[in-house]
Order: structure tokens, then C-alpha cells, then sequence
């Protein structure tokens, strides 16, 4: 066992701040459970938005979720209050930096509150925190939270628990039964329209996918509007016949992930929720930097990385708009085949 720090003791009582979006989520569930591992009777909290709790929600570390709902304005602060119960809590961490989750920290009762230092806490963010972890070089955000686990002195488990229930693998099971070919999850859309890949030069990739690969494309993701017209236009523009599995529920997501045997995406949450559960994951990067929100330590060789510039190392939160343009239907069609080569049966 670890302690938190010269002569204090292990906390009663954590709770992690960590709200969206389902990047950043996916990100957070190695800290709840390296806390679990090195504090077992430590009770852990969560507080989290509605759209990433229904994805996390069966974590094994977490005793409890609190969700925030940003959209009700002051009255999700007052929700949030009254799901406290009065409750304190001996270390509050905050793994953002945005204003909303300061604010958050900020009503935590709580003896200790750790948060980002000053230079990286926006939005004042820094104000509300009691302890910083000391300033670092920009790196992977992944790594970055993982910086909060050594400040405490917690070992990190690099371990991403999904907690499929036995309903969920039995669906799972059942949806590829009938498919006959490896499966290709693939996601059209991101909420960030700089992140998106023309749907033209999708539909070229799933037809080589399709013909040449011996693939079965499954189109993934919400039936929010963008996305719903995104896959019914594909639909129009390829030769190839892709499942289309769209549906609003983040669990039947990630099951299929589970299930697919690679994936096509671009940066976006389905991405990580992919390289978490170790399906091969083709990755386009043009608007944001791979260095910082890239795969984490997994299929990098599948990366298209068409956001760095020569001589840069250092990641990078600038947005560069136009960048997905650059990427070419023969590069993309080319790690796939790759995926296929390295990680085929």
C-alpha cells in the first residue's frame, strides 16, 4: 500500500470531478480504478454529466455517481447540492480545467481540493483548488491525469473497466452473429466539424474495405441529426453496403466496439472507448494533435497524422482547421490494410 502523502492518511472519502466530454471520460476511468487498487476502503465519487455517466455508470472502483446537468443552468448547482446530501469528503480531484468544473470544486466540501496547476487551470479554474500538481511539459491528456495519481503517490493502473454485464456481451453476441465477415466499426462524425472526413471519400474506403478486405463496414454513433444525415447520404454516395447501427446509447456503443475487430474513426469519443477495449482503431487527425489527444500507447502505427508539422514535438492544444482535407482515401485504405495484416486472425 501507498500513503498519500508524508504523515497524512489514506482518505475516507474521494471524489473526482470529471464531467464530459466522453474522451475526457474514457480518459478518467484508469484514476478511479488506481485509487480502488491502492485505497480498497477508500469510498470513491464521481461527478459526472448525464451523457458520460451512461456510458461509465457500471464502473467497478466507483461507489457512487453525482451527475451535473449543464443544460438546467444555476438549478444543475442546486441539483448537484441536494444529491450531496450534506456529505463531506477528505480529497476532492479535479481533472478539468474549465470554469463550470471549478465551480463545481468550488461548492465540494471537501478537507483537500487538488487540481491542475496554475498555468494550465483555465477560467480561473486555479481559484478553486486548495492543492496543485506541480507545472509539467504539455504531454498526452491521459498522462496528464495520470499526473494527479503521482502527486498522491498512488500507483497508476493503466486498465480500462467496461463492466459488461451478461445482457449486454448476450447482445453483443447476438448483433454479430449474422455478420459473416470481419467488422469494421466506422464513425462519420464528430460535434466538431473541423474533425470531420469527407463523407465522398468514406464512401470510397468502405467500398476497398468491403471488395478488397473482405470487411463489413458498421456505421456507428448517435441518430442526433448531423449524424443521421451523414450515414443516409454515405448510403448514397458508395457501392458498399454498410450496417448501419446508429442509436442513441453510449453502452450499445461500446459494446459493438467490443465485438467489431477494427475500427475507422476520427478524434472524436468513440475513438478512445475503441482503443481502450484493444480493437485496432484506424485514427484521422488533422484538426487536433495526435501527440496530445491521440490513441493512448496503443495502435499509434495506425495513426494518420496530418496535424503535426516538421519539427514539431511538443502537443498541442491549437485547433487547425482544414487539416482533415489533407488526408488522402489511398493513406486511409492503406492502414486499414495494415490493421488487417498486423491484427487479422
Amino acid at each position: 500500500m501507498v500513503d498519500l502523502a508524508p504523515q497524512v492518511p489514506r482518505p475516507e472519502s474521494v471524489v473526482i470531478v470529471l464531467l464530459s466530454a466522453i474522451g475526457d471520460v474514457v480518459h478518467g476511468m484508469p484514476i478511479a480504478t488506481s485509487l480502488r487498487r491502492a485505497w480498497p476502503d477508500t469510498r470513491i465519487h464521481w461527478v459526472i454529466q448525464p451523457v458520460g455517466h451512461g456510458l461509465v455508470a457500471p464502473h467497478p472502483a466507483v461507489d457512487e455517481f453525482h451527475l451535473f446537468d449543464r443544460k438546467a443552468g444555476l438549478k444543475g448547482f442546486a441539483d448537484l447540492r441536494r444529491q450531496l446530501g450534506g456529505r463531506r469528503f477528505d480529497l476532492a480531484i479535479g481533472l478539468q480545467v474549465y470554469l463550470k468544473a471549478g465551480l463545481i470544486m468550488g461548492m465540494l466540501p471537501a478537507d483537500r481540493k487538488l487540481g491542475f496547476d496554475r498555468a494550465r487551470a483555465r477560467d480561473l479554474n486555479w481559484l478553486f483548488s486548495s492543492e496543485r500538481i506541480p507545472p509539467h511539459k504539455p504531454q498526452h491528456v491521459e498522462d496528464q491525469y495520470f499526473e494527479f495519481l503521482d502527486y498522491l503517490g498512488v500507483p497508476v493502473a493503466r486498465e480500462w473497466e467496461f463492466a459488461f454485464s451478461e445482457s449486454e456481451r448476450e447482445k453483443r453476441d447476438r448483433f454479430f452473429e449474422p455478420i459473416d465477415a470481419p467488422a469494421l466499426a466506422v464513425v462519420l462524425r464528430t460535434t466538431r466539424p473541423g474533425k470531420n472526413w469527407p463523407l465522398e471519400r468514406y464512401a470510397r474506403v468502405l467500398e476497398i474495405a468491403q471488395m478488397d478486405l473482405g470487411l463489413q463496414p458498421v456505421l456507428i454513433g448517435s441518430r442526433a441529426p448531423a449524424e443521421a444525415a451523414a450515414a443516409a447520404e454515405l448510403l448514397q454516395l458508395t457501392r458498399a453496403r454498410p450496417i448501419n447501427a446508429l442509436e442513441n446509447d453510449l453502452r450499445r456503443l461500446a459494446w459493438i466496439l467490443d465485438g467489431a475487430d477494427y475500427a475507422l474513426s476520427p478524434d472524436t469519443g468513440p475513438l478512445h472507448v475503441a482503443v481502450a477495449l484493444g480493437t485496432p482503431t484506424v485514427s484521422l487527425y488533422g484538426y487536433t494533435d495526435p501527440k496530445r489527444v491521440g490513441p493512448y500507447r496503443r495502435f499509434s502505427e495506425l495513426v494518420i497524422d496530418r496535424y503535426t508539422r516538421p519539427g514539431e514535438v511538443t502537443p498541442s492544444m491549437e485547433f487547425r482547421p482544414g487539416n482533415m482535407e489533407l488526408i488522402t482515401v489511398d493513406e486511409v485504405a492503406a492502414k486499414l490494410e495494415q490493421a488487417v495484416r498486423s491484427y487479422g486472425d
